[in-house]
């Protein structure tokens, strides 16, 4: 039986019989069962097809036809036409036109279009995020598939169930073309005839609209609503490329059916279309390549709505985490601080660490640190809760061990299984001390002007949440320029060391940073911290870091004027002419004035109810602070005093005068406090 070569390509409509693209189609048909090859000047043949695209991307690597099973009989060869020359010689040889070296080949089988797009659909599924997906689109069908392609996405893109409020825009998103190495030809989208000069690929995103508005029953509108992907020749995607290209749309799209316009649908509607481009000296695509497109478009469209969503959680998860971790720190008097955090992984972004520093009265500020177990959003929901009950415990002065013994509490409340570890110190810049209990945590690091650096042994007490433990506060120094270091233990445990040979590395690097500054000069806090998560390797991000670092400078005891007054009618005048003489002492006498009608009426007003002495505090630092406290827990209150009222306007003077101002509830009463700039 003799056999016949057959063609693989499908008759084309509109393809005239003078013009040479369509005799270099009608001379590039191959012969049954022929794979086309590329000759090469040593005599031997190049793969084509798949293969030769396999050769620049592993993915869409094809299997050769002898391993696919393909028929061993050897086809009849074609009678050469007459006229036709080498060109035609070289047509028949490779089974299209004229082809550089490196320009891929056209799918012939169907096993090839299953294997393009399995490794196309498994390449786009890689990708997490909107660019990823969009990107492996792209890579994937360039140029296996597709000599160049454009995206264009919804803008703004919806999420979920949103529906969207107004008109369909669409953003070119991406484009992509064969890279220039592969580019030989240096040809583009254009029609010669009309254009001289070919337009390169890479002028693609410079001359296509980047915003398309949809009209509501136009073209576009219609292709899109149809879902299926078209090719650019049938008449309603023709009307609708100059609506989705914008002006200038005939210089890219070639003739024939070497467009497709493919709808990108994700679960709910139209998110955006890809246009795929061949070259005018390719092969033509064929119906079953439209089948190729709707699985590329349907794939991407679904990745693109993952993504989205993907994005919005990452995006709740970011405000989640920044809500509950403070968004700056406070700057009390007589400390600095500086803090980092740092997520498990980059797709688990909250988790159950934190840090906080609460002012105190009295010029005292409170560090606190903890981690509760895992790093999910249940932890992270957690730890605000522990946080917010840390935070007005503090405001009440509680000694540190009560603090945690009502955080264990909650903790209870909140559940059986709700375990935390925290570390919680309250620092005093006027004593230079520092009162620290421990539920659990790692032991802090105390790094000495001198460049020692000491973990501080603080006894390490019961989780948070267990219930039924008494915990132990301790009372250490904290000289100026000693910096104190507050961590969770996922700076210093991991899978490859143990918590305690990591406390130890910690010692070892404080100690080396300070070295770098001299023993005189303490590092700086935010170098400091970034040299501290430097030691992390990289197996050792398992867990959430957090880190507080606090630099103790300390109040010298020459800026600190302090009395006790008895509750008499004597003492606004008395606490008069004491802040009187340490404004002297100190060399502000041009805040005598102010300061003695303020400490006046606060004064007053604190020995009105109070039953015990008065106590009287001046503080010199980068402002003057008066502090005034009594065994009185009732705060007082700013009211708008009527004119027939005798008294009431001691606070309203206070709030006008002053450059801040507040009060807070101690254990054993009350502080009244104010500021004012110093000249």
């Amino acid at each position: 039986m003799t056999e016949q070569p057959t063609s693989f390509e499908r008759p084309q409509s509109g393809v005239d019989p003078a013009d040479p693209r369509g005799a270099l189609l009608r001379a590039s048909t191959p012969p049954h069962g022929a794979l086309p090859a590329q000759a090469r000047a040593d005599g031997e043949t190049a793969p084509q097809g798949p293969e030769a695209a396999a050769q620049g991307d592993p993915e869409h690597s094809q299997p050769s036809a002898t391993a696919a099973g393909t028929d061993t009989h050897r086809p009849r060869p074609v009678p050469e036409q007459p006229g036709a020359g080498q060109q035609g010689s070289e047509e028949r040889r490779t089974g299209q036109g004229v082809t550089k070296p490196g320009r891929p080949t056209p799918m012939r089988r169907d096993g090839d279009r299953l294997r393009f797009v399995g490794a196309a659909t498994r390449r786009i599924a890689r990708g997490i995020d909107l660019d990823e997906i969009v990107m492996g689109l792209c890579r994937a069908t360039v140029p296996t598939f597709s000599d160049a392609i454009l995206v264009y996405l919804r803008d703004p893109l919806p999420v979920g169930d949103e529906r969207p409020t107004g008109p369909l825009v669409l953003r070119l998103r991406r484009t992509d073309r064969i890279p220039e190495e592969r580019d030989t030809e240096g040809g583009g989208f254009a029609i010669p005839s009309l254009q001289p000069e070919p337009t390169e690929l890479t002028e693609l995103s410079a001359i296509t609209a980047e915003l398309c508005e949809v009209r509501t029953g136009g073209a576009l509108a219609e292709v899109l609503r149809g879902v299926r992907p078209v090719f650019t020749d049938s008449p309603a995607a023709h009307a609708a490329l100059p609506e989705l290209l914008g002006e200038g749309s005939e210089l890219i799209v070639p003739d024939g059916r070497r467009a497709i316009l493919a709808p990108l649908r994700g679960r709910r509607r139209v998110i955006g279309a890809a246009l795929f481009l061949r070259r005018p000296e390719r092969l033509a695509f064929d119906p079953d390549d439209l089948l190729v497109a709707a699985q590329l478009a349907t794939h991407s469209a679904l990745g693109i709505d993952k993504a989205v969503l993907y994005g919005r959680e990452a995006y709740i998860a970011d405000e989640l985490q920044r809500t509950m971790l403070p968004e700056t720190l406070p700057r009390p008097t007589g400390v600095r601080l500086a803090s980092r955090y740092l997520p498990a992984a980059e797709t688990a972004r909250v988790g159950g660490d934190w840090y906080d520093a609460i002012p105190l009265p009295g010029s005292r500020v409170a560090l606190v640190v903890g981690d509760v177990m895992g790093h999910s959003m249940t932890s992270a929901a957690i730890m605000g809760q522990l946080r917010t009950t840390a935070q007005t415990l503090a405001g009440l002065d509680l000694p540190p061990q009560e603090v945690l013994h009502h955080l264990d509490e909650q903790a209870q409340r909140l559940g059986t299984d709700r375990m935390a570890t925290c570390l919680y110190a309250v620092y005093d810049p006027v004593s230079h001390r520092i009162t620290i209990a421990n539920a659990g945590h790692p032991p802090p690091v105390l790094l000495h002007l001198g460049g020692r650096a000491e973990v501080l042994r603080v006894p390490p007490g019961a989780p948070i949440g267990v219930g039924g433990v008494d915990f132990e506060a301790v009372e250490l120094d904290a000289p100026a320029g000693a910096t104190l270091l507050l961590y969770t233990d996922g700076l210093v445990e991991s899978r490859l060391r143990d918590v305690w040979t990591g406390i130890e590395q910690l010692r070892e690097k404080l100690a080396a940073t300070a070295q770098l500054t001299g023993p005189d000069h303490p590092p700086p806090l935010e170098a400091l911290c970034d040299e501290v998560l430097d030691m992390l390797g990289p197996g050792d991000r398992d867990d959430d870091i957090a880190l507080l670092a606090a630099r103790f400078d300390g109040i010298a005891p020459s800026d600190v004027a302090y009395w006790f007054l008895e509750p008499e009618d004597a003492a606004p005048g008395r606490a008069r002419r004491l802040a009187r003489r340490a404004l002297s002492r100190w060399g502000l006498e041009e805040l005598s004035d102010s300061v003695e009608l303020l400490v006046s009426e606060v004064v007053t007003n604190a020995v009105r109810y109070a039953t015990r002495p008065v106590t009287l505090r001046l503080l010199r630092t980068d402002v003057l602070r008066c502090e005034v406290g009594d065994d009185v827990p009732q705060l007082p209150r700013l009211r708008q005093a009527r004119a027939t009222d005798e008294g009431g306007r001691g606070l309203y003077l206070v709030n006008k005068m002053a450059r801040r101002w507040g009060a807070t509830r101690l254990s054993t009463g009350k502080v009244v406090w104010f500021e004012l700039n110093r000249g």
